[in-house]
C-alpha cells in the first residue's frame, strides 16, 4: 500500500504550532501541533476529549462555522486537525485563535457531555483542558501576522 501523506511528514522537526498539512480540492486540513511529537509531553486523553467538544461546539457556532468541515484531536495526542473550507490562512489562524482563547477562559458544563450525547461522558477533564489551552494560546499569540504559519508540509 502506499504511505498516506502523514506518515510522510518528519515528525522529529515538528514543534508546536499551525500548519497547513494538506489541501485535497477546496478543503484545507490543518495541523494544531500543541506538542513536541516524541518527547514524552502528551495531551491526556481526558483533556484531549474535553478540547474536542469544547473546540468543535466554538468553532461550529463562530462566525466562520459555515467553513468548519471537521474538528478532531491526533490520535497520537500531540494536536488536534482542523478541516476548513473557503478560509484563507489569517482566517483559519483566527478562528483557531479564538477557538483557544475560549477554551482557556471556559468554565461551565462541557458540551455534549451526557450519557446520551457522548460515547465515553465520563471521560472529562476541564482543569488539564483549560491549562493545555491555555499554553498553546501562547504559542498561538506569538505567530505573526507577516508569517502566521509554522509552516506546511
Amino acid at each position: 500500500m502506499k504511505r498516506i501523506a502523514s506518515f510522510c511528514v518528519d515528525h522529529t522537526t515538528l514543534m508546536p504550532g499551525l500548519y497547513l498539512s494538506r489541501q485535497d480540492g477546496d478543503v484545507l486540513t490543518w495541523d494544531i501541533r500543541m506538542k513536541q511529537p516524541n518527547r514524552g509531553s502528551y495531551l491526556s486523553p481526558a483533556a484531549a476529549h474535553t478540547l474536542e467538544h469544547l473546540f468543535a461546539t466554538y468553532a461550529r457556532n463562530s462566525e466562520w462555522s459555515e467553513h468548519v468541515v471537521y474538528v478532531g484531536p491526533m490520535g497520537c495526542l500531540t494536536g488536534f486537525y482542523l478541516l476548513t473550507t473557503g478560509l484563507d490562512k489569517m482566517q483559519a489562524l483566527e478562528l483557531v485563535r479564538q477557538s483557544f482563547a475560549w477554551m482557556a477562559s471556559y468554565e461551565g458544563p462541557i458540551p455534549g457531555a451526557s450519557e446520551k450525547e457522548c460515547g465515553n461522558y465520563l471521560m472529562m477533564d476541564p482543569v488539564a483542558a483549560r491549562r493545555e489551552a491555555s499554553e498553546m494560546l501562547e504559542v498561538l499569540n506569538s505567530l505573526g501576522t507577516q508569517q502566521p504559519f509554522t509552516g506546511t508540509y
